[in-house]
């Protein structure tokens, strides 16, 4: 069959730069599937996309559908015809549905009998007819949270679309997409080369718009030369850029024709704290700051302009006057914070509503003071400072600097809480405390940080659940989800021994009695606790594993991660099925008892030597393994118990527990019971499987 390369290309208006790389894999998604269910086979695609395109080269594209061969059965031959052999109604209604006379249909002989059958082959339909459809599905489908119109056009997309190409080899598809008929002119850089460019074929379309247009069409080389260029005028000022991936990609998402350019500030600005700097340079103006060898902030930036100007100084110098009065600002927000101490700020936070119902930040602060304090008896943390923290953690919200950069908050409540000479430990757990603030961020370091990071998540978490603002689907503006996942995190990976429940109960108690936060601990409590699979999804734990620990509903994370560990490395035990597979058979017994489980043992009423054997067994690992449970050794404890295998076996192939004898039925019950209740104290093995 015939192939070509088809080239699909949208111009618009400058596309957001923060959707850009999504809305162009979503393209790609959506034409490749529309093209594969259509049944047209090429052999690769390649995406294309830059502030004012989206495009799509796709390579040897068949030109056609294959033909289809066609087969449907219709009713069986005896419902078909009547005594004398004419067509019934049956028969009539499936040739009508087909198409064609009953004469055309065929009959088909199976071992269940025979059956009228119909043939035909279904020609393919052109790829040119096909693919307007399959592009407009895939625009359809991209996630434009927002679509908009213009002009007199009843279309609608991200943002205004001035041309369309569609180029099938050197033909042109001829179609209209979002109101625009295709054809094969696109256009290159606004002001470089604002002219039509004609394409002869698809083959030739990244090559023309570079050499030609003044476009890097392809995202990744286009990403490539940005930090190629940053890394080169970093070298040349003795700096090290650094180049955060989501503000490359950002920075590339808004150039065509990036050129890197240089620029400096006064050095006195370095005396504002350099992240207050960095946020400006990165977040307002998409520069790239330097660092020198020793760490420190440089007074250079670069910036990466969407022209190769004939005068680099005036770019250089508009972009230079542009952060001037940025950094400006932020120096006087530092100047003015220090003249008032942190602490001083505690009683306007009384003004700032944490939630309507649950109070002022003010109230929280004082929650979380007593939460902090109770806490600390577990982490034998300093009490006095980790109350001093919780006392100012949120000072730093009425801060002018916070209030023009949120993101800095904890940052610069670090820096006032220095320069107001309050003990270190209470000053960097002011900014450590936020941690973790994203997926694989490093995690609170001093037992101070770690208290109150706790202390402030449980708070928020307690409080919202009370107020019935459970998070809904994709639906979480508390950020609960992530805060239960900062506080198993904290309490696993920082090995801290403190159980969810007592903690629960105790910041329940901080709240009005009409919160009725109690209520909610047992949601509480699960909620946090459904967040285990999510986080042992990446450390190679079964999911049957992470089910037999939580199975027995544990509350402390230290100690589901210490079972978690311990069933796993059970798990690939050679006795661990066996004993598995017991224990399942055990549970469903013990649930058939009416009423209460038998629990003493009489040696005097076995039987058969499988019973005595289990018992032995038993009597021997108990005061043992009871001794390695106490100790949280649940590893050692369940090698220990993989000895039951054996005579668990024999006992369930010699012994029938469901007696008619009651008291001979009850003693083997009482003796299963004993050994379920083993097992149980670490995990239930039941749930593990082959």
């Amino acid at each position: 069959m015939s192939q070509r390369d088809l080239l699909i290309e949208i111009g618009t208006e400058e596309l957001p730069p923060k959707a850009l790389n999504r809305l162009s894999a979503s393209f790609l998604a959506g034409v490749k599937s529309g093209l594969e269910k259509a049944g047209l086979s090429f052999s690769g695609i390649e995406n294309f996309a830059s502030p004012r395109r989206l495009a799509l080269l796709i390579h040897d594209l068949a030109e056609r559908q294959p033909d289809k061969n066609i087969e449907r059965r219709g009713p069986a031959l005896q419902a078909a015809y009547n005594e004398e052999g004419c067509p019934t109604k049956a028969a009539e209604g499936f040739a009508r549905s087909c198409g064609v006379a009953v004469e055309d249909l065929q009959t088909q002989e199976t071992d269940k009998g025979a059956w009228l059958i119909f043939r035909s082959e279904q020609k393919g339909q052109t790829t040119e007819s096909l693919v307007p459809a399959i592009i407009n599905e895939a625009l359809d489908k991209l996630p434009i949270p927002r679509r908009m119109r213009w002009g007199d056009l009843d279309t609608q997309f991200v943002r205004p679309v001035h041309w369309v190409v569609l180029l099938f080899g050197d033909t042109i598809i001829k179609a209209a997409v979002l109101g625009i008929r295709a054809g094969r002119d696109t256009y290159g850089h606004r002001f470089h080369h604002p002219q039509a460019i004609s394409i002869p074929a698809p083959a030739d379309y990244e090559m023309l718009l570079e050499t030609t247009g003044k476009v890097i069409a392809a995202f990744d080389r286009r990403r490539q030369s940005v930090r190629a260029q940053v890394e080169k005028e970093a070298l040349r000022l003795n700096g090290t850029a650094v180049i955060n991936d989501d503000l490359l990609d950002e920075v590339t998402a808004m150039v065509e024709w990036p050129v890197a350019v240089a620029g400096n500030f006064e050095a006195r600005f370095l005396e504002v704290p350099s992240e207050a700097l960095i946020s400006t340079m990165a977040t307002n103006q998409k520069y790239f700051h330097l660092f020198d060898t020793a760490g420190k902030l440089l007074p250079h930036f670069i910036t990466i302009s969407n022209i190769e100007s004939r005068d680099v100084d005036k770019v250089r110098e508009g972009n230079e006057r542009v952060i001037r009065p940025r950094f400006a600002d932020a120096e006087f927000f530092w100047n003015q914070d220090r003249k008032q101490r942190l602490e001083a700020r505690l009683e306007s936070l009384k003004s700032v509503v944490f939630q309507k119902r649950l109070g002022s930040m003010f109230d929280k602060t004082r929650r979380i003071m007593q939460l902090t304090d109770w806490i600390t008896d577990a982490f034998k943390a300093d009490k006095t400072l980790a109350v001093r923290t919780a006392e100012l953690c949120k000072c730093d919200l009425m801060t002018e600097m916070v209030g023009e950069f949120p993101s800095l908050q904890g940052i610069m409540g670090r820096y006032y809480a220095q320069h107001d000479r309050e003990p270190e430990e209470v000053a960097e757990a002011l900014d450590d405390y936020y941690r973790p603030r994203f997926a694989g961020d490093s995690l609170p370091q001093t037992p101070t940080a770690q208290a109150l990071a706790i202390a402030d998540r449980i708070d928020t978490l307690m409080g919202i659940f009370a107020i019935g603002q459970i998070p809904t689907g994709d639906r979480d503006p508390y950020a609960l989800r992530r805060a239960a996942l900062g506080v198993l995190r904290i309490l696993i990976e920082k090995k801290l021994d403190l159980d969810l429940r007592p903690l629960l109960e105790t910041a329940a108690k901080q709240f009005n009695t009409e919160i009725k936060a109690s209520a909610a601990i047992d949601q509480v409590l699960a909620f946090v606790l459904d967040r285990l699979p999510a986080y042992y999804q990446d450390k190679n734990i079964k999911a049957d594993v992470l089910e037999a620990v939580t199975g027995i509903r544990p509350s402390c994370p230290l100690d589901i991660d210490q079972r978690i560990q311990a069933v796993s490395r059970f798990r690939d035990l050679p006795e661990a099925e066996s004993l598995a597979a017991a224990n399942k058979r055990i549970g469903n017994i013990l649930k058939k008892v009416d009423g209460k489980l038998p629990q003493i043992i009489d040696q005097g009423l076995f039987i058969e030597a499988q019973e005595t054997a289990l018992f032995k067994t038993l009597n021997g690992l108990n005061t043992e393994v009871t001794k390695l449970l106490a100790e949280n050794n649940y590893e050692l404890a369940l090698a220990q118990l993989a000895q039951l295998r054996d005579p668990v076996d024999s006992f369930f192939d010699k012994v029938m527990v469901m007696a008619e004898d009651e008291k001979l039925r009850n003693n083997r019950i009482a003796l299963l019971n004993r050994l379920h209740s083993l097992f149980m104290q670490v995990a239930d093995i039941s749930r593990l499987q082959n």
